[in-house]
C-alpha cells in the first residue's frame, strides 16, 4: 500500500498517471516474482501461470481486497502499517 511513485515501465500505471495528470494516487501493489535465468521480465509476466501460482492467487486476491478495504476505511497510514511488509 503506498501513495504515489513512478510507473516503473508498467503501461497500466502510465495510463492512470496520464488520465489523472498526476502520480499522486493510492496503490495496492502485488508482486509478480522474478524471472529465472535469462528470461526477460516481459516474457515472464506474459507466461502461463504454474499450478502453484494459480493456487496462491486466491490468497493474494483476498489480501489485496483486505488492503483496499483498510485503505478506504482506516486511511493510508493504518493500511500501510497492517499490510506492508
Amino acid at each position: 500500500v503506498k501513495l504515489g511513485g513512478g510507473d516503473n515501465g508498467h503501461n497500466g500505471l502510465r495510463s492512470v498517471r496520464s488520465a489523472l495528470g498526476t502520480g499522486d494516487f493510492h496503490r495496492v501493489r502485488v508482486g509478480i516474482g522474478r524471472p529465472q535465468g535469462r528470461q526477460s521480465p516481459h516474457d515472464f509476466v506474459l507466461s502461463a501461470w504454474s499450478a502453484t501460482e494459480r493456487r496462491e492467487l486466491e490468497l493474494v486476491v483476498e489480501r489485496g481486497m483486505d488492503a483496499v478495504e483498510s485503505l478506504l476505511t482506516e486511511g493510508l497510514e493504518r493500511a500501510q502499517s497492517v499490510h506492508n511488509g
